[in-house]
Protein backbone atom coordinates (compact mmCIF):
# COMPACT_ATOMS: atom_id res chain seq x y z
CA UNK A 1 0.00 0.00 0.00
CA UNK A 2 2.70 2.41 0.43
CA UNK A 3 3.95 1.99 -2.80
CA UNK A 4 1.19 2.84 -4.33
CA UNK A 5 0.77 5.86 -2.11
CA UNK A 6 4.59 6.29 -2.84
CA UNK A 7 4.06 6.10 -6.90
CA UNK A 8 1.05 8.61 -6.27
CA UNK A 9 2.69 11.65 -4.89
CA UNK A 10 5.92 11.03 -7.02
CA UNK A 11 3.21 11.61 -10.40
CA UNK A 12 2.15 14.93 -8.83
CA UNK A 13 4.74 17.10 -10.81
CA UNK A 14 4.44 14.83 -13.77
CA UNK A 15 2.66 16.75 -16.64
CA UNK A 16 1.77 13.51 -18.47
CA UNK A 17 -0.36 11.68 -15.46
CA UNK A 18 -3.41 12.51 -16.43
CA UNK A 19 -4.29 13.12 -13.20
CA UNK A 20 -2.74 15.97 -12.98
CA UNK A 21 -5.12 17.97 -15.75
CA UNK A 22 -8.01 17.89 -13.52
CA UNK A 23 -9.38 21.45 -13.70
CA UNK A 24 -11.17 20.67 -10.27
CA UNK A 25 -8.95 20.67 -7.24
CA UNK A 26 -10.08 20.43 -3.88
CA UNK A 27 -9.38 24.05 -2.04
CA UNK A 28 -6.58 24.44 1.01
CA UNK A 29 -5.38 21.18 -0.04
CA UNK A 30 -7.53 19.14 1.73
CA UNK A 31 -10.45 17.35 -0.37
CA UNK A 32 -11.78 16.45 2.89
CA UNK A 33 -13.45 20.03 3.59
CA UNK A 34 -15.85 19.77 0.63
CA UNK A 35 -14.70 22.96 -0.76
CA UNK A 36 -13.50 22.53 -4.03
CA UNK A 37 -11.28 25.50 -6.39
CA UNK A 38 -13.00 25.08 -10.07
CA UNK A 39 -12.63 27.38 -12.67
CA UNK A 40 -15.87 29.35 -12.11
CA UNK A 41 -15.14 30.19 -8.60
CA UNK A 42 -11.64 30.30 -8.47
CA UNK A 43 -11.24 33.00 -11.12
CA UNK A 44 -10.19 36.41 -10.94
CA UNK A 45 -13.95 37.79 -11.77
CA UNK A 46 -15.41 35.72 -9.54
CA UNK A 47 -13.65 36.58 -6.59
CA UNK A 48 -13.67 40.39 -7.51
CA UNK A 49 -17.28 40.30 -8.21
CA UNK A 50 -18.36 38.56 -4.89
CA UNK A 51 -16.06 40.45 -2.59
CA UNK A 52 -17.22 44.16 -3.79
CA UNK A 53 -21.22 42.90 -2.73
CA UNK A 54 -22.16 44.11 0.08
CA UNK A 55 -21.68 41.49 2.50
CA UNK A 56 -17.94 40.94 2.16
CA UNK A 57 -17.14 44.44 1.46
CA UNK A 58 -14.30 45.14 3.17
CA UNK A 59 -14.36 48.05 5.71
CA UNK A 60 -18.31 48.89 5.74
CA UNK A 61 -20.49 49.06 8.90
CA UNK A 62 -22.84 46.28 9.77
CA UNK A 63 -25.73 49.13 9.74
CA UNK A 64 -24.23 50.13 6.04
CA UNK A 65 -24.09 45.98 4.65
CA UNK A 66 -27.84 46.01 5.84
CA UNK A 67 -28.61 49.49 4.11
CA UNK A 68 -27.19 48.49 0.67
CA UNK A 69 -29.14 44.83 1.38
CA UNK A 70 -31.94 46.48 2.14
CA UNK A 71 -32.40 48.81 -0.29
CA UNK A 72 -31.31 46.58 -2.93
CA UNK A 73 -34.83 43.62 -1.93
CA UNK A 74 -37.24 46.38 -1.19
CA UNK A 75 -36.80 48.09 -4.31
CA UNK A 76 -37.17 44.67 -6.73
CA UNK A 77 -39.60 43.01 -4.13
CA UNK A 78 -42.63 45.73 -4.99
CA UNK A 79 -42.63 44.66 -8.54
CA UNK A 80 -43.90 40.98 -8.25
CA UNK A 81 -46.30 41.66 -5.28
CA UNK A 82 -47.82 44.74 -7.18
CA UNK A 83 -47.52 43.29 -10.86
CA UNK A 84 -48.24 39.11 -9.89
CA UNK A 85 -49.99 39.48 -6.86
CA UNK A 86 -54.59 39.25 -5.86
CA UNK A 87 -54.74 42.45 -6.18
CA UNK A 88 -53.05 43.43 -9.36
CA UNK A 89 -56.38 43.70 -11.09
CA UNK A 90 -58.03 46.01 -8.68
CA UNK A 91 -57.32 49.94 -8.41
CA UNK A 92 -54.12 50.00 -5.68
CA UNK A 93 -52.46 46.88 -6.97
CA UNK A 94 -49.19 49.36 -6.39
CA UNK A 95 -50.11 49.93 -2.51
CA UNK A 96 -51.07 46.29 -2.21
CA UNK A 97 -47.69 45.67 -3.66
CA UNK A 98 -45.79 48.05 -1.02
CA UNK A 99 -47.37 46.82 2.44
CA UNK A 100 -47.02 43.20 0.74
CA UNK A 101 -43.18 44.05 0.49
CA UNK A 102 -42.79 45.84 4.00
CA UNK A 103 -44.56 42.87 5.48
CA UNK A 104 -41.72 40.40 3.84
CA UNK A 105 -38.88 42.57 4.69
CA UNK A 106 -40.24 42.93 8.54
CA UNK A 107 -40.39 39.20 8.48
CA UNK A 108 -37.40 38.63 7.07
CA UNK A 109 -35.98 41.43 9.68
CA UNK A 110 -37.06 39.09 12.42
CA UNK A 111 -35.94 35.94 10.93
CA UNK A 112 -32.37 37.95 10.68
CA UNK A 113 -32.54 38.64 14.56
CA UNK A 114 -33.83 35.10 15.27
CA UNK A 115 -30.46 34.27 13.76
CA UNK A 116 -28.10 36.88 15.74
CA UNK A 117 -29.89 35.38 18.96
CA UNK A 118 -29.08 31.98 18.38
CA UNK A 119 -24.68 32.54 18.60
CA UNK A 120 -24.45 32.08 15.09
CA UNK A 121 -21.28 30.35 13.49
CA UNK A 122 -18.25 32.52 12.67
CA UNK A 123 -18.28 32.96 8.54
CA UNK A 124 -16.60 30.19 6.33
CA UNK A 125 -13.54 31.10 4.39
CA UNK A 126 -13.49 29.66 0.87
CA UNK A 127 -11.83 30.08 -2.51
CA UNK A 128 -14.34 32.80 -3.42
CA UNK A 129 -14.52 34.93 -0.14
CA UNK A 130 -10.52 34.79 1.96
CA UNK A 131 -11.67 36.91 4.48
CA UNK A 132 -15.42 36.96 5.44
CA UNK A 133 -15.95 40.35 7.40
CA UNK A 134 -15.51 39.79 11.39
CA UNK A 135 -18.98 41.77 11.86
CA UNK A 136 -20.72 38.33 11.25
CA UNK A 137 -18.91 36.71 14.17
CA UNK A 138 -20.84 38.71 17.04
CA UNK A 139 -24.54 38.65 17.66
CA UNK A 140 -24.23 42.58 17.89
CA UNK A 141 -23.07 42.80 14.27
CA UNK A 142 -26.26 40.66 13.12
CA UNK A 143 -28.58 42.63 15.23
CA UNK A 144 -27.38 45.81 13.62
CA UNK A 145 -27.31 44.70 9.84
CA UNK A 146 -30.67 43.19 10.76
CA UNK A 147 -31.79 47.06 11.75
CA UNK A 148 -29.82 49.05 8.61
CA UNK A 149 -31.82 45.79 6.08
CA UNK A 150 -35.71 46.83 7.80
CA UNK A 151 -34.48 51.00 7.26
CA UNK A 152 -32.89 50.25 3.87
CA UNK A 153 -35.88 47.87 2.67
CA UNK A 154 -38.46 49.99 3.45
CA UNK A 155 -36.55 52.76 2.20
CA UNK A 156 -35.84 50.93 -1.57
CA UNK A 157 -39.81 49.71 -1.41
CA UNK A 158 -40.99 53.37 -0.77
CA UNK A 159 -38.65 54.20 -3.43
CA UNK A 160 -39.81 52.24 -6.03
CA UNK A 161 -43.63 52.89 -5.01
CA UNK A 162 -42.84 56.48 -5.28
CA UNK A 163 -41.91 55.35 -9.17
CA UNK A 164 -44.47 53.32 -9.83
CA UNK A 165 -47.14 56.12 -8.54
CA UNK A 166 -45.84 58.71 -10.97
CA UNK A 167 -46.01 55.66 -13.83
CA UNK A 168 -42.92 56.80 -15.77
CA UNK A 169 -43.60 54.53 -19.03
CA UNK A 170 -47.01 56.47 -19.36
CA UNK A 171 -45.24 59.30 -19.30
CA UNK A 172 -42.86 58.88 -21.52
CA UNK A 173 -44.87 57.61 -24.27
CA UNK A 174 -47.61 60.49 -23.62
CA UNK A 175 -45.49 63.70 -23.50
CA UNK A 176 -42.10 62.79 -24.99
CA UNK A 177 -42.76 60.82 -27.93
CA UNK A 178 -45.51 62.90 -29.22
Amino acid sequence: MQTVIRSINQSNNNPRDPRNREVVHPAFDNPQIGNLETPINASGFTKAFINNLPAYRQGLSPIRRGLEVGMAHGYWLIGPFAKLGPLRDSDIPNLAGLISTIGLLAISTIAISLYAGSNPPNPTVTVTTPRPPEVFNTSEGWNEYGSGFLIGGIGGALLAYALLALDIPHFISTYLFQ
